[in-house]
C-alpha cells in the first residue's frame, strides 16, 4: 500500500475505533439515565435511543473498524497474523461485533414493547432489563480500551508464523533468535493475560445471566 493510501486507511480506523468507543460511552450514559430516571416516559424513550444508537451507530462503527484494521493489517508490515496482538486485537473485535449485533436484536424487541402506547407495566418490564444493557455495554467497553491500548503500545511477541516468516529460530532456552538480535520468547507473558482477563469477563458474563441479571434480556 502506498503511503497516501496507508495514511487515509490509517486515519479512517483511528476515527471509527474512537467513534465506536464514544458511542458505548453514549449508550452507558443513557442507560444509567433510565435506571436512575424513575419515569415511564424515559424508559420509552431511553429504549428507543438505544435501538437507534445500537444499529445506527454501534454497528456501522464496528463494522468500519474491523474492515479498515483488517485492511491496515494486510497493507503494512505488521500483517495479520505475524504478530500476537495483531491476532489478539483482531479476534477480540470480531468476537464484540458479533455479540453486538446477536445482542442488538433484543435491544429491538424491548424498544418494540417501549414503543408500544398500550403496554402497561412499563417499570416492571423495561426497567429490570436495563441491568444487563449496564452490564453488556460496560465488558464491551473494557474490550475495545483493551483493544485499543494493544494498538497503542503494540506489545512484542511473534507468532510462529511470524516467526518463520522472519527467519527467526529458537533456541533451547525457549527464547527466538534472529537477525542477529534477541527476541521474545515464543508466546509472551502478556499473551496469557490477556486471555485469562478475557476468560474472566466471559464467565462473569455468563455467570450473571445464569443468576438472572442477564436473563430479563431474552425474556
Amino acid at each position: 500500500m502506498n503511503p497516501k493510501g496507508r495514511k487515509l486507511l490509517l486515519m479512517t480506523h483511528i476515527t471509527v475505533s474512537v467513534g465506536w468507543i464514544g458511542a458505548v460511552l453514549a449508550y452507558l450514559a443513557l442507560v444509567i439515565a433510565a435506571m436512575t430516571g424513575h419515569s415511564d416516559p424515559l424508559l420509552r424513550g431511553a429504549w428507543i435511543g438505544l435501538e437507534l444508537i445500537g444499529w445506527y451507530v454501534l454497528v456501522p462503527l464496528a463494522f468500519a473498524a474491523l474492515i479498515s484494521g483488517i485492511g491496515i493489517a494486510l497493507g503494512t508490515p505488521w500483517g495479520l497474523v505475524r504478530h500476537y496482538w495483531v491476532v489478539i486485537s483482531l479476534l477480540l473485535t470480531v468476537g464484540a461485533t458479533a455479540v453486538l449485533v446477536q445482542h442488538m436484536t433484543t435491544v429491538s424487541s424491548f424498544a418494540s414493547m417501549a414503543a408500544d402506547a398500550a403496554m402497561a407495566d412499563v417499570s416492571g418490564v423495561l426497567g429490570p432489563a436495563l441491568r444487563g444493557e449496564l452490564l453488556h455495554a460496560g465488558l464491551g467497553l473494557v474490550i475495545l480500551l483493551g483493544i485499543e491500548t494493544m494498538n497503542v503500545y503494540k506489545p512484542r511477541g511473534l507468532t510462529a508464523y511470524g516467526r518463520r516468516r522472519s527467519g527467526v529460530v529458537a533456541d533451547s532456552t525457549s527464547h527466538a533468535v534472529g537477525r542477529g538480535e534477541l527476541a521474545t520468547p515464543r508466546v509472551p507473558r502478556w499473551v496469557h493475560a490477556v486471555w485469562i482477563h478475557a476468560a474472566a469477563l466471559l464467565l462473569v458474563l455468563a455467570v450473571m445471566h445464569l443468576a438472572g441479571g442477564g436473563l430479563q434480556l431474552h425474556n
